[in-house]
C-alpha cells in the first residue's frame, strides 16, 4: 500500500501576527512554537516513511525562497497567484496518481500531539480509500467563534459521516454546540483520493476544475518545481475547499482528532500554544512583569517592563511596536502597518 501524500499548503500573508509575521515572511516560516518553524514542524509530522510518501508543497512565488530554504528536497507547485484552497488542492491532485491519498495540511498550524495526528491521518486515509472526502474534526475545547464547526452523523468504520458543516457561529450558538455535543472544530485538514476530489470538484465547480486542468496541462517543470500556466489559472474564481467541495459533496466524512491543535490565528492563540507561567504570562525576549496576569511579551531586542496589566499583548519587532488587549488582537490585521508590510 502506497504512503499517504502530504499536500502542504503555503499561503496567506500572516497579518494577524503582525509585526512578527509580515507579508515578506509570514507565520509558516517563523519559529513561533519551539525551535522549528511551523512549516518545518508540519513536514516533520509527516516524516515517517512507513506511513507517509514524500510531501508535495503548494506555494506562491513570493514564498518559494522560504520553502526551498527550509525544505530543499521538496517538490513544489508554484501558484501563479493566490486562488484559495480549492484550486491549490486541485493543482496537487492533478500532479498525483488518481489513487493517491492526499493529506491536505495547512503549513501554519501547531499540533502538540504528533502521535494523535498520525493516528487520525491513518484513520482518515482508510476512509479516503473507500471513496470518502474526510475532514479532521478537532476536539472543541471552548466555544470559539472564529472557527467553523462539523456536526458528526452516523458512525463509519474509523469515523463518522458529516451531518453538516456550520460557518463561524456567534457565541451563544457556539456555547450550545459544546453543550449539545457531537460538534467539532473544522481545522482545515482533509484526506481524500486525488481522483475522488477531482470528480467532486468537476461536479460542483466545473469551471474551476476545467481552468485548473488547463493550467496543469499547459504548465512547465523546472527541476523540482512545477509552474502551472498563469493565463489559465487567472480565470479561476477563488474559493475555499470547504465551500467548493466539502459542503457540497454527499461523501463527506470526518475523523475525530484530539491532538493539541491550534491555528495560531492571533496573538492570544500563540500565547496559549506556547504554555504560560503560573500567572498565565508568556515572555519571549528581555522583559520584566510585575503583578501581571495573562500578559504576553515578545521582543526582538528592547527590554519591555509591564506592571499591573491583565490580558495584554506587547510585541516589539523590527522597529515596530504593538500593544493590544487580548480581545483586540482579533483586529491586528486591520492595522495599516500589517496590511502594507
Amino acid at each position: 500500500m502506497s504512503g499517504i501524500v502530504p499536500v502542504i499548503l503555503c499561503g496567506g500573508s500572516g497579518t494577524r501576527l503582525w509585526p512578527r509575521s509580515r507579508a515578506a515572511k509570514p507565520k509558516p516560516f517563523l519559529p513561533l512554537v519551539g525551535e522549528s518553524t511551523l512549516f518545518e514542524a508540519t513536514l516533520l509530522r509527516c516524516a515517517d516513511s512507513a506511513q507517509f510518501a514524500p510531501p508535495l508543497v503548494v506555494a506562491g512565488a513570493a514564498h518559494l525562497a522560504h520553502v526551498e530554504s527550509q525544505a530543499p528536497t521538496a517538490r513544489v507547485i508554484v501558484e501563479p497567484e493566490a486562488k484559495n484552497t480549492a484550486a491549490a488542492i486541485a493543482l496537487a491532485a492533478l500532479r498525483l496518481p488518481g489513487d493517491a491519498v492526499m493529506l491536505v495540511c495547512p503549513s501554519d498550524h501547531h499540533i502538540a500531539d504528533c502521535e494523535a495526528f498520525a493516528r487520525a491521518a491513518a484513520a482518515a486515509a482508510d476512509l479516503a480509500r473507500e471513496g470518502w472526502l474526510v475532514a479532521f474534526g478537532i476536539a472543541a475545547k471552548s466555544p470559539e467563534t472564529g472557527f467553523g464547526y462539523i456536526k458528526r452523523g452516523e458512525a463509519l468504520d474509523g469515523g463518522y459521516r458529516v451531518e453538516r458543516f456550520v460557518e463561524k457561529p456567534d457565541l451563544a450558538t457556539a456555547e450550545s454546540f459544546l453543550a449539545e455535543g457531537g460538534y467539532s472544530w473544522n481545522g482545515g485538514l482533509f484526506a481524500f483520493r486525488a481522483d475522488t476530489y477531482l470528480e467532486e470538484l468537476e461536479t460542483h465547480r466545473p469551471a474551476l476544475a476545467q481552468a485548473v486542468r488547463e493550467a496543469v496541462e499547459k504548465g512547465r517543470e523546472d527541476d523540482a518545481r512545477f509552474h502551472p500556466d498563469a493565463a489559465a489559472f487567472a480565470r479561476i474564481e477563488g474559493e475555499s475547499v470547504d465551500y467548493a467541495v466539502m459542503e457540497e459533496t454527499s461523501r463527506a466524512a470526518m475523523v475525530p482528532a484530539d491532538m493539541g491543535w491550534s491555528d495560531i490565528g492571533n496573538w492570544p492563540a500563540l500565547r496559549d500554544a506556547r504554555g504560560a507561567d503560573a500567572d498565565g504570562n508568556v515572555v519571549h525576549g528581555p522583559a520584566e512583569l510585575v503583578d501581571c496576569r495573562n500578559v504576553m511579551v515578545e521582543s526582538d531586542g528592547p527590554r519591555v517592563s509591564v506592571i499591573g496589566l491583565d490580558d495584554v499583548v506587547i510585541v516589539v519587532d523590527g522597529g515596530e511596536v504593538l500593544v493590544t488587549t487580548a480581545a483586540g488582537a482579533q483586529k491586528v490585521g486591520k492595522l495599516s502597518g500589517a496590511v502594507n508590510q
